[in-house]
């Protein structure tokens, strides 16, 4: 760990290897951090489960021959449409 004499640079040290960095004198915000880490938590792995599922299910469509490349390659996109838009949700949400 390193000691740096100079406050202003040991300040911008800390921010930089910190995960999170509060810059209002009100602990409580460590809360609201918490539930915003959870919403978002929740929010990627819906993100994950839809996706890996949809593509599942396209990658064996596609061995049974039932799906063309267009196909996979359309509902590859559409997923990762859907995946942004479930994680701009984050955005919209209040958080006390």
């Amino acid at each position: 760990m390193w000691v740096l004499p100079w406050g202003g640079v040991g300040s911008d040290a800390a921010i930089e290897v910190a995960d999170v960095v509060i810059q209002t004198d009100q602990p409580s915000r460590i809360a609201t951090a918490m539930q915003i880490a959870r919403s978002t938590k929740r929010i990627v792995m819906q993100n994950i489960v839809l996706a890996l599922g949809i593509k599942i299910v396209v990658l064996l469509l596609g061995v049974l021959g039932y799906v063309t490349m267009w196909a996979a390659v359309f509902a590859d996109v559409g997923v990762a449409l859907i995946a942004i838009l479930n994680a701009v949700r984050i955005l919209k949400k209040r958080f006390d």
